[in-house]
């Protein structure tokens, strides 16, 4: 799919896959997973709507069985939240928008944010038939084996991911052979922090040999992205020994585009831009169908490009259309009838966009822009008429980068150092600057403006150089993609969230340490819980007495004023520094630290 568009950042995108919603229409802000607004029951929470019928369920109607390993990030709040409670049968994974892959924790390098728990509990959960908890096996909790020089060091959170896929792919084959299955595997990787065990470090050191990478931190994506690709493989492989491949159509989907900041250390060239930004490199991205049941069906030669628009919500209608059922949400047709008679004031569900049909067009290699798809909202203030896409607004990372980059010299200059944007001390962006002039200069930002913004032809101009806004012949264009937006925009689905619970936190102390629901959670945690030693059982109660002060109205502004006063000058200068350094010929990259 030459032309597949995703959301500029990850939980809006994955929330759109599940939910088979644009993302403007279920998600579009990344909020933290501890969320919670008591006045709404539908909506008041991060992520996919409670009342949201997710794919997992559709595959289920149509008598597949569903398993999901990897990252969630379509929210966590309740049991209706989990991967669980949209459809799969069993999950094995992390709730957030990243951990860290040796300890399972989060942190400022995995998500940039320091949470209402203060990032103290560990992030991997299960849920299936019998167990719903955190993971209590010591070894995948372990993060002695980061340092180690194993081919695949067994606590790598990634081999974990593989490990369980492995299984799953096998258990059907022996146990369910006769129903279909739909398996979703979900990568941490390419996500920060930039962790990769040593041996994939001197495996891609080998792959581009003679030449040497002057990165640390590209060295780190590149040798990230040979453990996805390998990954792949060996999922692949399993399902040919398994005679399933003849059978499966494997979908494989990114869901925003790389990150030209640091630590994200991405590259999206020869297109514009990066993650958290509006052009073709933040949202235009990798997306193909391969498989030995389309091998036997298509009517294109493999490799063949499809050349429609599709959204990332698409994959929804394309696996329920396989699957055989409809699109239709009774569930969230249901709430809305409830909402509309006793809280009529609260933000109705949106109804399913993603298109029906398009399976067949993409399998067929029929040409041209799909009926469902002649014009699609990107973002509030991005819309795509194709072949002429308008951008309004202060864009970040709005930048060319070369074939090589991040390099030394990006690295080593002022200007060339692109700065992370999305940074939260509980729910408030921490500014990397006090200065907006020195803060948009290393946010490489571009204002576009609403009127009625800049204008491309991305099939003549899919890098985005030449905006045609200011042009006379192309005002009238200009106009109507405004109002197209404009218009998009009064059906976009923003309710009020709320704040970070402390109650995530004391759920959390209570289950064993893990990050989980928390929220109408009687019956949903099953045990056994991890038991603290009795050291860690002793500063139990004095951190909960911590979690009450700092999360109290005063401790919670004491904490936010300080933090956000000092972060420019004393934080973020030591975190940039420890992002990349330059490698000196012959010398060691990176550690996975």
């Amino acid at each position: 799919m030459s032309r597949h568009y995703a959301y500029k950042i990850c939980s809006p995108s994955r929330s759109a896959l599940q939910s088979g919603r644009l993302p403007t229409h279920v998600n579009y802000h990344n909020t933290g997973v501890l969320v919670h607004n008591k006045l709404d029951p539908i909506s008041g929470y991060q992520g996919i709507p409670r009342n949201v019928t997710g794919i997992a369920e559709k595959m289920k109607q149509g008598g597949y069985r569903t398993h999901m390993v990897g990252k969630w990030d379509a929210g966590m709040a309740t049991p209706d939240h989990t991967p669980g409670g949209k459809g799969y049968d069993s999950f094995f994974g992390y709730f957030q928008h990243a951990n860290q892959y040796w300890n399972k924790k989060g942190g400022i390098k995995a998500t940039g944010d320091v949470d209402v728990c203060l990032n103290r509990f560990t992030d991997l959960m299960k849920e299936n038939a019998t167990y719903r908890g955190g993971v209590l096996e010591e070894e995948d909790l372990d993060e002695s084996c980061s340092g180690s020089d194993d081919e695949d060091p067994s606590c790598y959170e990634e081999h974990l991911f593989k490990r369980e896929g492995l299984k799953i792919i096998q258990s059907h084959a022996e146990n369910s052979p006769e129903d279909p299955l739909f398996y979703f595997h979900s990568f941490h990787l390419l996500h920060t922090p930039l962790n990769v065990p040593n041996s994939y470090l001197k495996k891609v050191d080998e792959v581009i040999s003679p030449f040497t990478f002057d990165s640390a931190s590209r060295r780190n994506y590149s040798a990230m992205a040979l453990y996805m690709d390998n990954t792949v493989g060996e999922l692949v492989d399993e399902l040919k020994t398994q005679g399933m491949w003849n059978n499966t159509l494997l979908a494989f989907v990114t869901d925003n585009g790389g990150p030209l900041y640091l630590p994200g250390s991405s590259n999206n060239h020869p297109l514009k831009g990066g993650k958290y930004s509006d052009w073709e490199g933040g949202i235009r991205t990798n997306a193909f169908l391969a498989g030995g049941w389309l091998d036997e069906r298509r009517e294109t030669e493999p490799g063949t490009a499809y050349d429609g628009v599709v959204s990332i919500a698409d994959f929804y209608g394309m696996f329920a259309n396989l699957a055989g059922v409809d699109l239709e949400d009774e569930k969230a047709e249901d709430a809305n009838r409830w909402l509309k008679t006793h809280r009529p004031g609260l933000p109705r569900l949106a109804k399913v966009d993603a298109v029906d049909g398009l399976i067949d067009d993409i399998i067929l290699g029929k040409e041209g822009i799909n009926e469902g798809r002649k014009v699609l909202q990107l973002s509030d203030v991005a819309i795509l008429k194709f072949p002429y896409k308008l951008v309004q607004g202060l864009q970040p990372y709005s930048g060319h980068t070369g074939l090589l980059y991040p390099n030394c010299s990006t690295i080593t200059s002022e200007t060339m150092l692109p700065w992370h944007n999305d940074s939260h001390i509980f729910d408030d962006v921490i500014p990397w600057s006090h200065d907006i002039e020195e803060l948009n200069t290393h946010l490489w930002a571009e204002d576009c403006g609403f009127e009625p913004g800049c204008l491309f032809n991305v099939d003549e101009d899919p890098n985005e150089r030449n905006d045609l806004a200011d042009a006379d012949e192309f005002k009238e264009i200009g106009s109507e993609l405004k109002k197209l937006l404009e218009e998009a925009n009064k059906s976009n689905f923003n309710p009020n969230r709320g704040k970070s619970s402390e109650e995530g936190c004391n759920t959390a102390l209570k289950n064993g340490g893990y990050l989980g629901p928390f929220i109408e959670i009687e019956n949903y945690y099953t045990g056994p819980f991890r038991q603290f030693t009795e050291q860690k059982e002793k500063l139990v109660e004095p951190f909960s007495d911590l979690l009450d002060i700092v999360n109290s109205r005063i401790g919670e502004a004491v904490v936010e004023e300080v933090t956000k006063a000092i972060y420019p000058d004393v934080i973020r200068p030591k975190l940039v520094e420890s992002f990349d350094y330059c490698i000196e010929s012959g010398t060691p990259g990176l550690e996975s630290e």
